[in-house]
């Protein structure tokens, strides 16, 4: 079922700036020299746990071709 918009008149357009709030929001504080060192803190930890995940993790992800030690069971060996 089709709805039928009305058209806008350009008038009402035009008239929409004029009922703009002249209400000015509150000025901006400024954070203290704690929040700033906190915010600080908590970005380097965050950059540290990722750069450490990296370290960490990278040679896990690593695919060698040769094997440091084999996983063969004792009574294999003595067979």
């Amino acid at each position: 079922m089709f709805l039928r918009r009305e058209a806008v008149p350009f008038a009402f357009v035009a008239e929409a700036d004029a009922f703009r709030s002249n209400v000015t929001p509150p000025p901006r504080v400024r954070p203290s020299r704690s929040q700033l060192a906190g915010r600080a803190l908590v970005g380097l930890t965050v950059v540290g746990g990722l750069v450490g995940s990296l370290l960490f993790g990278l040679p896990a992800l690593e695919t060698d071709r040769t094997p440091a030690h084999s996983q063969k069971s004792e009574a294999s060996r003595n067979r």
